[in-house]
């Protein structure tokens, strides 16, 4: 069994924020793998299919990213889901926009969901996919560049990204991710 957790936050005032390209990655994957995201549990939304002989879960926590780790532990212990067969999908400033780079483990570097899910896993060992987001410019409050829209000529990057982060999940699924971390990276 796998599970792909997109980080973000609910609400429409959130979407299409760089905090929220966790989720947006998550609806891409939604479509292109054809799992329905259409349970409400675990303080999260989810969907499930089978593919390839295998569990798939798809998650959006609902929790806001602060406590994403208050959705996600309860979901893997319910599911009996290994730490390996997790995959974290967040924003990351310290990435040019659009540009993704897939680890095995690492610290949180300041992002409060990974923090979160550091707590409630107990580890800093989890897959995950950073998807770069870019820093603010001319002195711009973090909080306020992360909850805000992309510019225009950052459109381009950013659809490449959640495109390239969804075949990245893709092959995951078909093999390990060390293997899809060498392709990706």
């Amino acid at each position: 069994m796998k599970l792909v957790v997109g980080l973000g936050n609910p609400g429409k005032k959130y979407e299409r924020t760089r905090h929220n390209i966790g989720f947006d990655i998550i609806e891409h994957c939604s479509e292109a793998l054809n799992i329905s995201l259409d349970k409400q549990k675990f303080k999260g939304i989810y969907g499930e299919q089978t593919i390839n002989g295998e569990k798939v879960i798809l998650l959006k926590p609902l929790t806001y990213m602060n406590l994403s780790g208050e959705s996600v532990r309860p979901l893997m212990d319910y599911f009996k889901i290994n730490l390996e067969d997790l995959v974290v999908i967040y924003d990351d400033l310290d990435l040019p926009t659009g540009k993704i780079r897939l680890r095995q483990k690492g610290s949180a570097g300041g992002h409060n969901g990974i923090k979160s899910l550091i707590s409630h896993l107990g580890t800093q060992e989890f897959n995950r996919i950073r998807v770069g987001v870019g820093r603010p410019l001319n002195g711009e409050p973090v909080v306020n560049y992360v909850l805000s829209g992309y510019r225009k000529e950052e459109l381009e990057n950013v659809e490449e990204a959640i495109k390239k982060t969804s075949d990245a999940v893709r092959a995951w699924l078909e093999k390990p991710f060390l293997e899809v971390m060498n392709d990706f990276n």
